[in-house]
């Protein structure tokens, strides 16, 4: 279930966003707590093909610094977006091949210059928009020798992580306008493109005027002999469409015929000249469009590394913004990042449940616990809460700010590791616990200090009395190995073991029992109840039964 990164090993340049070393991060991780599915959000808001493929291969990196700079990079562009409004990126198109052709002295054809002229627009709409408001010295002293008033903390320009990609565009506006003089559209090669187009443009003007004259005064003197009064193409040629039975009394060179046979479409004698001078005209202004594509491609040569340099920072930028704009989305915030595998998230929102519904959580862990249990009832929210954990980890660690509140803290992660949800498998005849077990066994194996293992009902599906000794262990060997856990369980043993087991917490979800519902808000320090006895009573069952039932607790459990 690992990574493979290759794909940002490609091309080097455009994915040297990503470290040079290559982070693995679980897979199967990945899935379980649905990251791929805010990675598969976030790559809608990229506009560029090669921005969205930045988005589908963004993995969490556990490289604390690159962690922060991703996090700066969004969260300065999510400030300019509030500032500022957005910036688009349409039209920035792939233009690599492009690029190479130029290297090795190829002429482009009319769709690729146009290619580069659209990502060279881009740049220098992306240069405008990065441009920040340096306030100009005004002062005029009145005396000799007075000195301008200190600026205050809200003038002085501070530039944000983006500024130097911003600062390094090169718009290329003189070679991009002339492009879009010469090509004003993807079917069009502008007439003053060069003085030889215009040229022989207008000797194929005067030609064809010559031709349609002497076409209409053939058409108005042999209009009997005529299927119809029009002028058609046929080969390139101009011709008459002349019925069959008059073929040997009008001069001219068939060229069709219609597919019942009763009409001929045949070029004129006295215009064959005049087509032939036409067809080599044609020629020539092809030849003509040819030259001014392959000075147009020259003229480019020289700027290929600054136009190889726009690409991929826009590229870079688009996938930025992209990420400001998720943020926006679910009203993120930047959180804190520590190595020291501290968790505090205030009010965390999961972000891919209905904003108007889900509960917000706090947690933490990491300082005066690293293993934390929670317990409550069935769909009482223990899970998201497990997954909330999971998925705000992967998310920081990409460079994604998190739906909690200002100053939540994360800590950076080499590996995250989640067990959640019903593994059974009927092709491979493996049962729920044997299915939870096969999980368990490689993550023990693979668990280490700077690892995040989430775990849901450990040890269920199987005996609870060998289910619950077997969670502790599992747990116990986890806690040595100094991984960072977070388990979900029914167990009361469980619960015992936290409560007398330094480094290991309680933590409970709530529970209604006047309306019979959970509220979703998880309490940490306080072990959760299974309120079996309190539910019964409320659903009416007879109070001689809840009383028998108490007696048969253990006192421990009590």
């Amino acid at each position: 279930y690992w990574y493979n990164v290759k794909a940002q090993r490609k091309n080097k340049r455009l994915f040297s966003y990503h470290s040079e070393e290559p982070t693995f991060m679980n897979q199967k991780a990945l899935k379980t707590l649905e990251y791929t599915k805010i990675i598969a959000q976030l790559e809608s808001h990229a506009a560029s093909p090669l921005g969205k493929a930045l988005c589908r291969d963004l993995v969490p990196s556990s490289d604390l610094e690159e962690v922060r700079t991703w996090q700066a990079q969004t969260t300065d562009a999510a400030d300019r977006v509030r500032l500022k409004g957005t910036v688009s990126f349409s039209g920035l198109r792939d233009i690599g091949s492009s690029l190479k052709r130029l290297e090795i002295g190829s002429a482009l054809s009319i769709s690729e210059l146009l290619s580069i002229s659209s990502v060279l627009t881009v740049a220098a709409r992306a240069k405008a928009y990065g441009r920040q408001d340096v306030p100009e010295n005004t002062f005029t002293p009145r005396f000799p020798g007075q000195q301008p008033p200190k600026q205050t903390a809200a003038e002085e320009y501070v530039p944000d992580s983006l500024d130097p990609l911003f600062q390094a565009l090169e718009p290329l506006t003189p070679v991009n306008n002339e492009i879009k003089r010469c090509l004003p559209s993807e079917d069009e090669v502008s007439d003053d493109a060069s003085p030889g187009l215009h040229h022989v443009r207008r000797q194929m003007k005067i030609t064809a005027d010559k031709v349609h004259t002497q076409l209409n005064a053939i058409l108005n003197s042999s209009r009997t002999m005529l299927q119809d009064a029009v002028i058609t193409m046929r080969d390139g040629r101009y011709c008459l469409p002349v019925r069959a039975e008059y073929k040997s009394q009008f001069a001219g060179m068939v060229h069709d015929q219609s597919s019942t046979g009763s009409t001929l479409f045949i070029e004129p004698m006295a215009i064959i000249k005049l087509n032939n001078e036409l067809r080599e005209l044609e020629l020539k202004e092809q030849k003509e469009i040819e030259m001014i594509l392959a000075a147009l491609s020259t003229e480019l040569v020289p700027y290929i590394e600054p136009i190889t340099t726009d690409f991929e920072i826009l590229t870079k930028l688009d996938f930025i913004f992209a990420k400001a704009a998720l943020s926006r989305i679910y009203n993120c915030s930047m959180p804190k990042f520590n190595r020291k595998g501290y968790i505090h998230i205030k009010d965390g929102r999961h972000p891919l449940l209905d904003p108007k519904k889900v509960v917000p959580i706090n947690i933490w862990m990491g300082r005066d616990f690293d293993l934390l249990i929670v317990t409550g009832p069935n769909t009482g929210g223990k899970t998201v809460s497990l997954k909330t954990v999971g998925l705000f980890t992967l998310m920081g660690q990409s460079g994604l700010q998190i739906p909690a509140f200002d100053g939540s803290e994360l800590s950076v992660f080499d590996e995250v590791f989640a067990d959640i949800g019903d593994e059974q498998s009927i092709e491979q005849s493996l049962s729920t616990f044997s299915s939870h077990m096969r999980n368990t066994v490689e993550l023990v194996e693979k668990a280490r200090r700077d690892t995040l293992v989430l775990l849901d009902e450990l040890g269920a599906g199987t005996d609870p009395t060998e289910g619950a000794a077997l969670a502790i262990a599992i747990l116990e060997r986890l806690s040595s190995q100094g991984a960072m856990t977070v388990a979900t369980t029914h167990y009361n043993e469980l619960k015992k073991y936290a409560l007398s087991t330094p480094g290991v917490e309680n933590a409970s979800m709530e529970f209604n029992v006047e309306t019979l519902s959970p509220t979703y808000r998880l309490f940490i320090g306080v072990p959760g109840k299974s309120n079996a006895f309190e539910i019964s009573r409320k659903l009416g069952l007879p109070e001689g039964i809840i009383d028998r039932a108490g007696q048969l607790l253990e006192r421990g459990d009590i």
